[in-house]
């Protein structure tokens, strides 16, 4: 059961995660702005999920706007904090992070970073001269990075570089209109269970278990407990009476929500033990599977340990409740806490595999110190495939970051598509095994003794069977939808190229000057 910065998790957890929008701002003759290494604006992926994020841009097209004097009116949106830089970062220049009063992580290139706490300390500045707000920034900016500024460049920045992220309102002090995050695979209609302050409680009653000698101890009890169940129990015959009591099956269902749910519970845990602050807990849809999610965002103010530790909590847990299943069994009995015990094994491994927005996803993204992978995929592609020149995106990252994630892409990306491919090819079969296997089931609860749970387990099956198939007619039809886009695009590129050409020999020395 699949369990964002956030991430989904059948119970996974989440970063909230926006695209790092370019930016190509005009500067003070003296300096120049790269990307990432130069200046360019990102907001993170909502990580992580450790199940988070990452991401659509969130830059906007700021409406043209001339220098009012009553620019003082500027200032940082209500609810964004600056955090500082992105430690253990896989950029050549490490962002700087602010958090946006929706929940979005910005990243920041340091010039403009510098330029936002400006803002607000002369803001905040009892100053006689509160009209020179923009004058006071640009000095403040001037003495701190030894490079000239003007009151016109400061308004610049905030009106076509800041108010569009929705860091800072305009400079005549209208707020921005900023797009929402919608990233890459992202969860989706998102129920909230647990306020920040109730899994703020929650997180820390469990928080104790990352101690060093408290973790050592407990990853030993799972290993012992794994050895003894596998060594000493019979896990076929468990599994087999599952299948054939109705009641067993259920009870299971209700064992795999609790591991899903006590999952989170080890994120918001970790993320606390680092001295970060956990978000709201809840639910949603991961492509087409239920699942569970903990935001917890502000795991990016922690180094790449901290992070690391966050992405781990989940399984952490995962195995503490394979602890509690164990010996209950070793009191009880019952072959259905057997069973939960080779499930929760393989929520584990299916946690950890690093495709999608899964743990494993996270893990390596916070190993690299790269929030958002996907956004890497086509130009990694274009280099190792189409031979083309290397992007931007991927000269502003580090030489070992870069090289593990083209490893992460070159890998990854083929395995998902051999195996989409696989189950596209055995669609057919796959509709006529579920309509079956779907119909022996009704049949057998119409006919049982113990109709309740029969029907009620019969149920949840013929629904767990069609919701991977729904899940493949919606990649299918996502992935065709993407393809007529850009089709589109490129048809209609190609139309205003032929309508430019087609006016005669004039118009080619405007486009070159243009470019």
């Amino acid at each position: 059961m699949p369990g964002a910065a956030e991430r989904p998790s059948g119970a996974r957890c989440c970063k909230q995660e926006s695209e790092l929008a370019p930016l190509r701002a005009p500067a003070p003759s003296t300096r120049r702005r790269r990307r990432a290494r130069r200046t360019v604006p990102r907001s993170v992926p909502a990580r992580r999920s450790a199940n988070g994020g990452v991401v659509m841009s969130t830059r906007v097209s700021a409406p043209d706007r001339e220098n009012h004097s009553g620019a003082a009116e500027a200032a940082l949106t209500e609810g964004t904090e600056l955090v500082g830089e992105f430690g253990g970062s896989g950029y050549r220049v490490p962002p700087q992070l602010v958090y946006r009063f929706d929940g979005q992580v910005i990243q920041l290139p340091p010039i403009l970073y510098q330029a936002v706490k400006a803002l607000k300390e002369c803001g905040a500045d009892d100053d006689p001269r509160g009209g020179e707000l923009m004058s006071r920034t640009a000095e403040r900016l001037s003495e701190w990075t030894g490079r000239e500024f003007t009151a016109d460049h400061v308004t610049f920045l905030i009106d076509q570089k800041l108010a569009p992220l929705g860091v800072t309102t305009y400079s005549d002090g209208s707020p921005p209109a900023v797009p929402k995050a919608n990233p890459f695979l992202a969860l989706r209609f998102r129920t909230v269970l647990l306020s920040e302050r109730a899994t703020w409680a929650v997180s820390g009653a469990f928080a104790w278990l990352f101690r060093p000698l408290v973790l050592v101890l407990c990853l030993t009890a799972v290993v012992l407990a794994e050895v003894w169940v596998f060594t000493t129990r019979s896990v076929g015959a468990a599994m087999a009476d599952v299948l054939t009591v109705p009641t067993s099956g259920l009870l299971l269902i209700l064992l795999i929500l609790a591991s899903a749910a006590f999952h989170e519970i080890g994120h918001a845990s970790a993320c606390r033990y680092g001295k970060a602050v956990p978000g709201r807990m809840g639910c949603g849809i991961y492509l087409v599977w239920p699942a569970f999610y903990t935001d917890v965002t502000d795991s990016y103010r922690l180094g790449r340990a901290g992070r690391i530790r966050t992405d781990l909590g989940g399984v952490y847990f995962n195995g503490l409740f394979l602890i509690a299943l164990v010996a209950l069994h070793m009191y009880t009995g019952h072959p259905v806490l057997l069973a939960a015990v080779v499930i929760t094994n393989l929520e584990i491994v299916y946690q950890l595999l690093p495709t999608l927005r899964f743990d494993g996803y996270y893990i390596v993204a916070d190993l690299v110190g790269i929030p958002d992978l996907f956004k890497y995929i086509g130009p990694i592609l274009k280099r190792a495939v189409l031979r083309r020149p290397p992007d931007e995106r991927l000269e502003a990252l580090k030489r070992w970051p870069q090289l593990l994630v083209t490893v992460w892409v070159l890998t990854v990306i083929p395995v998902l598509a051999v195996q989409l491919g696989i189950i596209v090819a055995r669609l057919p079969e796959l509709a006529g095994s579920i309509w079956r296997t779907s119909g022996a089931m009704v049949e057998r609860a119409a006919t049982s003794d113990s109709p309740v749970p029969d029907v009620a387990l019969a149920g949840v099956q013929t629904l767990f069977l069609l919701l991977p198939l729904a899940g493949v007619l919606l990649i299918l039809w996502q992935l065709l939808s993407a393809l007529v886009r850009l089709l589109r695009k490129r048809r209609a590129a190609k139309s205003d190229r032929d309508a430019l050409f087609a006016g005669g020999g004039a118009a080619r020395p405007a486009v070159r000057d243009g470019s």
